[in-house]
This record gives C-alpha cells, sequence and structure tokens, in this order.
C-alpha cells in the first residue's frame, strides 16, 4: 500500500509514494542521500516526480536559491545561485514560466529582468526582513537629507526601493560598485542601503565614506564572534567561512568572508578538511552534496521566510499558476535600470544549471 500524503490543493492530496515512484527519483536520492535521510524520501519523491513532469508540460524552469533545502536545490530546481545570478538566468531562458523558489523580492527582480515571462512564488508570505526595512518613500525622504549623494542599493530590496536607487550591489561586487558609483559622480560618500552590516564590511575595504541604513538580516545579523571562537575551539582546525551580512567582528573571526556562490567557490577550490559556513544552515548542506569529502559543521540559523518554500507549494504554484508576482511598468523600468547599471561595473558569477 502506497504512502497517503497530506498536500496543498486537490491534486497534491491524491500524491502517494509507490514502488515505481521510488524506481523513478532513485537517481535524484542517490545524489541527495548524504545529506536526506532515507526515512524521508518517500515524503519528498511523489513531489518529486510530479513538479518535474509538470513544468515541462507548462513550458517552466524552477530557479532555486542556496539557501533552499537540498530536496528543493538539487531535485527540482533548473537553476540554482544566489538572488541576481537567478534573475539573470530568468532573463536568458526560453521557459514562459518561471517559478521563484526564494523569497518576493527575487521573483520581483526575475519580472524586472523578464518582464514579458510569468513569474510565480510558491507562498506570497515570503519575505525577507532587509527588504521589509526599507521603502521607497524612505529613499525619497534620504534623497531630500542627502541631495546630491549616490545611493548604492543592495538587491535585497523591493522593486520600488531599487527604482529610488542609483544602482545596485551584490555582496559579491559591493566594493566595486560603491567605488565606481564615487568616481563618476565625483564624491567622497554614497549612500548604502538597507543592510547595515554589509554597508561596516565595505567601509573596511574602500577609502569611500558609506552612510548606512539601520536594516540587517535577521538570519545573518544573530551570528557573533564569540559564537565562532566556539566552533573553533570544538572543531580544531575549521575553517571559518561567512557572509558580509555578518557583524564586522563576525567577518574578522573568520577566514574568508564573502557571498553565497564565493563560499561555495572556496570549498570548491580549497578544498578544506573541515568547514563551517556562516550564513543559512541549508547552504551547508546542499553545498555537502557536491563536496562529499568535506566535512561541514552546520551551525543553524534558518530563514522562516526561505523555509515557507516547499515542495508541496511548489507543485499547487505550477498547478494553479499561483502566485504571480507583477511589477508596475513604471517601476520595473526604474529599477532596471539600477540594475543594469550595476552589471556595466562587474559581472557577478553565472548561475549554474541544476544538474
Amino acid at each position: 500500500m502506497g504512502l497517503e500524503l497530506s498536500g496543498v490543493g486537490k491534486e497534491t492530496d491524491k500524491l502517494v509514494y509507490t514502488p515505481e515512484i521510488g524506481r523513478v527519483t532513485r537517481e535524484l536520492y542517490t545524489k541527495v542521500s548524504h545529506v536526506v535521510p532515507e526515512i524521508e524520501w518517500p515524503v519528498h519523491a511523489p513531489y518529486v516526480k510530479a513538479i518535474n513532469e509538470l513544468k515541462k508540460q507548462k513550458n517552466a524552469v524552477i530557479l532555486a536559491h542556496n539557501y533552499m533545502t537540498p530536496e528543493i536545490f538539487h531535485c527540482v530546481a533548473d537553476f540554482v545561485g544566489d538572488s541576481l545570478q537567478l534573475a539573470r538566468e530568468a532573463a536568458k531562458t526560453d521557459a514562459r514560466v518561471i517559478v521563484q523558489a526564494g523569497v518576493h523580492f527575487m521573483a520581483e527582480t526575475s519580472k524586472i529582468l523578464s518582464p514579458d515571462k510569468t513569474v510565480l512564488i510558491p507562498d506570497l508570505r515570503a519575505g525577507c526582513s532587509l527588504a521589509a526595512s526599507i521603502t521607497g518613500a524612505d529613499v525619497r525622504l534620504l534623497k531630500q537629507k542627502y541631495p546630491g549623494l549616490p545611493i548604492v542599493t543592495y538587491v535585497n530590496t523591493s522593486a520600488d526601493v531599487k527604482a529610488e536607487s542609483d544602482v545596485c550591489c551584490t555582496s559579491s561586487n559591493a566594493v566595486a560598485v560603491v567605488e565606481d558609483i564615487a568616481r563618476e559622480r565625483g564624491v567622497d560618500t554614497v549612500l548604502m542601503i538597507p543592510d547595515k552590516f554589509l554597508a561596516l564590511n565595505v567601509a573596511k575595504l574602500t577609502k569611500v565614506k558609506i552612510i548606512a541604513w539601520q536594516g540587517a538580516c535577521e538570519v545573518h545579523e544573530r551570528f557573533t564572534a564569540a559564537e565562532i571562537r566556539s566552533y573553533r575551539q570544538a572543531n580544531p582546525g575549521v575553517v571559518v567561512l561567512s557572509h558580509p551580512e555578518c557583524p564586522p567582528e563576525v567577518v574578522a573571526e573568520s577566514d574568508f568572508s564573502g557571498s553565497t556562490s564565493a563560499m561555495i567557490g572556496y570549498v570548491g577550490t580549497h578544498r578544506p578538511k573541515r568547514v563551517v559556513m556562516v550564513t543559512e544552515c541549508s547552504m551547508s548542506d546542499n553545498v555537502a552534496v557536491e563536496y562529499p569529502d568535506v566535512e561541514f559543521v552546520r551551525p543553524c540559523n534558518l530563514c522562516p521566510h526561505m523555509k515557507r518554500i516547499t515542495l508541496p507549494k511548489i507543485l499547487h504554484s505550477l498547478e494553479t499558476m499561483t502566485y504571480e508576482v507583477k511589477v508596475d511598468s513604471a517601476i520595473a523600468e526604474r529599477a532596471k535600470a539600477a540594475v543594469m547599471r550595476m552589471l556595466a561595473v562587474g559581472k557577478p558569477a553565472t548561475a549554474h544549471a541544476a544538474a
């Protein structure tokens, strides 16, 4: 008898695990068996099979952020990477439908760069503490307070905020963007929004003065320098990689700090025997699939917003074509200009197709 599964919507309620589903999905499970317990696979496998079949029928692709859980990241995603990598890949794909396995600002960015495609997010509540920390109205007030200063905006923001900005940045190219816009405008100071810790970490790497907004990522702001020291004490020889959204004292305690893609690249290049990735904890699972010879010490600060995206919700999204993300054309045009201005400064790493 098959294992009955509860799901989202009429069709997913009927899903059951069968030996045939086990056979069809065996290769995918083999890939993630290092990080997904065997007892969990009968729950995931029917959704994996159904999603992979339905996305072909709908001419859809799934973009999965590095913080998605392994059964999404490795088993149904067509492209994986950080937020901007995924948006750039969305713009290149011939698929007519994009399902964003990430958070809302990422879906907006995909829509900005792919206005003629249908962009779906499986759960409208998948937000972001950074994106929620500032609005377009806030940026307009900043312009009044600091007239003439360029505004550099992290991509982890809403379309409305991007539209009020001079240029966007990612965690990997922030220094280059800040220096480029300061040089172009002939100023020694820029506004950098909304992540105060990213701004502080960038300020240590440039002579440009930075005025920061007081936003923070609820995942990364919780890490402390004392935690990093405790990881080292408990795991002699461990290599510590941190995200620049972490507080500066955490970055100072790390062996390397960089974007999610840069951290993945570090593991692939250096192959440390033991590593701790100071970021959202699903990422360690996803990287461990690719590098099973590396031992991952797993700190676990989960992003509650990312975890709203699940296999049942992805399937429901494809079945019902919900929830469609739209961006006002006037806002999208201005936001796209800020993103394209960034891309002219320096190309971030290319997203890679999911195996």
